[in-house]
């Protein structure tokens, strides 16, 4: 038995990464996918194709619906797939403010369906090691947490630029490290922040940099820029020992062997495809198997931070 899913969407992360995660996982089919440019959908090789998102919603045959659409269509798409039965996993950001991520959790309650949010770096097992280790206090006391997702380039007229879209660097990357933080420390609502934003006049920001005091729990600093060389780093210090991801991949490693240094020792992970095994916990959660998914309240968390630094 497998989990029937419909796309809407078929822009560059579906067509480079996420369909193809679908198809590859054991306990999903790619039923149908949804695109306002039909012939998109069809490339996709999907079982149906549509070129309206409500058309789609309303297949009977569809189980869960994976959203792959602007960050400002997240929220209204979830709860238009809710109302029509159908479990959802929705790319990050899940909302663009933790009233709407509350808001449609409480929805997927009384529909009696999974909402989960799609921060796919959760998944990899690098990261399960990082967060498991952090959050047990394997590593003492939580001291200095330090995240950072930079790159440079993104193009003009990309939608991350454009502010009615959901744009902007927080938005679209820095919900990366948030989560790693969330993750190695559950209990981050009691946070004092100091934040330096810089706009390109768009009126999204291209850079924000936020040191977060967490009181009892130590200190976080977060980067997330379109603006800065690019880095992916991952630091977590503890009273007794620390966690260091190595190499400049922290969020997005794909496919390939990777390492943790825990203290002195080098812990090493095997390839995989974390947006596959994505689907495959969601799925397996659908069908009634004990998988982890990533918790709503984590994603409640992070909105919260993130309406916080903005």
């Amino acid at each position: 038995m497998t989990v029937r899913w419909g796309i809407l969407g078929a822009g560059w992360i579906v067509k480079t990464a996420t369909a193809g995660a679908l198809r590859s996982a054991p306990s999903a089919t790619l039923a149908a996918v949804a695109s306002r440019d039909l012939e998109r959908a069809r490339e996709l090789e999907p079982e149906r194709a549509y070129a309206a998102y409500a058309d789609l919603l309303a297949d009977d045959s569809i189980d869960a619906v994976y959203i792959a659409l602007t960050n400002d269509q997240h929220a209204p798409w979830i709860l238009n797939a809710l109302a029509a039965g159908k479990h959802v996993l929705c790319e990050k950001p899940l909302t663009l403010s933790a009233d709407d991520s509350a808001a449609v959790f409480e929805a997927a309650e009384s529909a009696d369906r999974l909402v989960v949010e799609a921060a796919w770096s959760m998944w990899h097992p690098r990261m399960q090691r990082i967060t498991a280790l952090a959050s047990s206090g394997a590593i003492g006391n939580l001291e200095d947490f330090l995240g950072t997702f930079t790159f440079e380039g993104v193009p003009d007229g990309n939608y991350r630029l454009d502010p009615m879209l959901g744009g902007g660097a927080l938005l679209d990357i820095g919900v990366y490290p948030l989560h790693a933080l969330v993750g190695c420390l559950p209990e981050t609502d009691r946070v004092r922040p100091e934040v330096e934003r810089v706009s390109g006049g768009l009126g999204v920001d291209l850079t924000t940099k936020a040191r977060l005091d967490l009181e009892a729990h130590g200190r976080a600093s977060i980067v997330a820029s379109f603006a800065m060389p690019e880095s992916q780093r991952l630091l977590v210090r503890g009273s007794d020992s620390q966690i260091r991801v190595p190499d400049e991949q922290a969020f997005t490693t794909w496919r390939e062997p990777t390492t943790l240094l825990v203290g002195e020792h080098t812990e090493s992970f095997a390839p995989t495809d974390a947006y596959r095994d994505m689907f495959e916990a969601v799925s397996g959660r659908i069908l009634g198997r004990e998988e982890w998914i990533l918790p709503p309240a984590d994603s409640l968390r992070v909105a919260r931070l993130v309406d916080l630094l903005r």
